[in-house]
């Protein structure tokens, strides 16, 4: 963090030591290594296995959740994204270890992009629209603690579920799983 940086964090009333990240996000590192411990526990035998008809498959619910990092990284280099215009990868990656080198890849970006920003651009509106509608607009400070840190814990609990109806052993989160008692 620059001391221009440090400067304004000290005129928004946080202490001028602590980065936004160190404020905001402390548990970033945290929340990024348990979401890799749980997506390293999905086989990879049964990509297209889902516990219901109206649920998403194993491999599209470990793929979702191995590229949630871009769009936390997405965030806080744009303004909007609208859902009509914007083309997504729809591939569902076959193997853990595809999905856990994305995830690498993306998560260390994230991580890169939320420890750099600053107090300003974390205070400016992102908005999510479909054409001219808008689906929400709000702070990127606050998105990425729904859309991203959110949604990751959300659907790490999904693949627990998923995991544990496999007989896979379901790592812990917040402390020890009833699998490392």
């Amino acid at each position: 963090m620059t001391t221009a940086q440090r400067t304004s964090a000290s005129s928004n009333g946080f202490p001028g030591s602590l980065t936004p990240a160190e404020v905001l996000y402390p548990d970033l590192a945290a929340e990024l290594a348990t979401t890799r411990r749980v997506l390293e526990r999905v086989p990879d035998d049964e990509p297209n296995w889902a516990p219901h008809e109206k649920s998403t498959t194993i491999g599209r619910l470990a793929t979702h959740l191995a590229q949630l990092p871009r769009f936390a990284a997405m965030m806080l280099t744009s303004s909007d994204l609208d859902v009509l215009t914007t083309k997504w990868p729809d591939d569902t990656l076959p193997t853990t270890a595809e999905r856990l080198a994305l995830f690498d890849s993306l998560a260390g970006e994230m991580r890169e992009r939320v420890e750099g920003a600053d107090w300003p651009a974390l205070a400016e509106t992102w908005t999510l629209r479909a054409g001219e509608h808008v689906i929400f607009s709000e702070k990127k400070s606050t998105l990425l603690r729904t859309l991203a840190l959110s949604h990751m814990a959300h659907h790490r609990a999904q693949l627990g579920v998923y995991l544990r109806l496999r007989g896979v052993a379901v790592p812990g989160a917040y402390g020890p799983s009833a699998d490392e008692q």
